[in-house]
């Protein structure tokens, strides 16, 4: 509805100029539409409750588009510093195959192994035994 149409309301038209009856009609018509949606209008913000819910997926969905910006920098950033911890670290395959061919020989020799960790217990001991007589006189 229009300005022109709103100072219009109630306002007897001149004599001369009567309104055909369905060009009344079709303005209260107009009129109830609009009158319809001021008061939806009212009603919706009266309701304190719609509104509330309203705000409150607002908040949720901006809360979880910054939740997702904020995860893909960090995600972003470990990679790169992952990278760049990979970029200056030795390889350490090489470091596990020796470590693993040392374990086959330890395996595939382990009476030996035994005897010579034995025998080192055992001087060990001897020197320990001797010393403890040392300091005792």
């Amino acid at each position: 509805m229009n300005d022109e149409a709103r100072t219009n309301i109630g306002t007897p038209a001149p004599a001369s100029e009567s309104p055909a009856p369905e060009e009344l009609r079709a303005q209260i018509e107009r009129t109830r539409d609009e009158l319809g949606k001021t008061v939806e209008a009212l009603a919706a913000k009266t309701d304190i409750k719609a509104r509330a819910k309203q705000k409150a997926a607002t908040v949720k969905e901006q809360a979880a588009e910054k939740a997702t910006l904020v995860s893909d920098r960090i995600r972003t950033k470990t990679e790169r510093a992952a990278h760049l911890v990979k970029d200056k670290t030795a390889d350490p395959d090489p470091l596990f195959d020796q470590a693993g061919r040392a374990a086959e020989a330890a395996r595939a020799n382990r009476t030996p192994l035994l005897v010579a960790a034995g025998a080192a217990l055992v001087v060990v001991l001897l020197v320990r035994r001797s010393r403890s007589r040392g300091r005792r006189r």
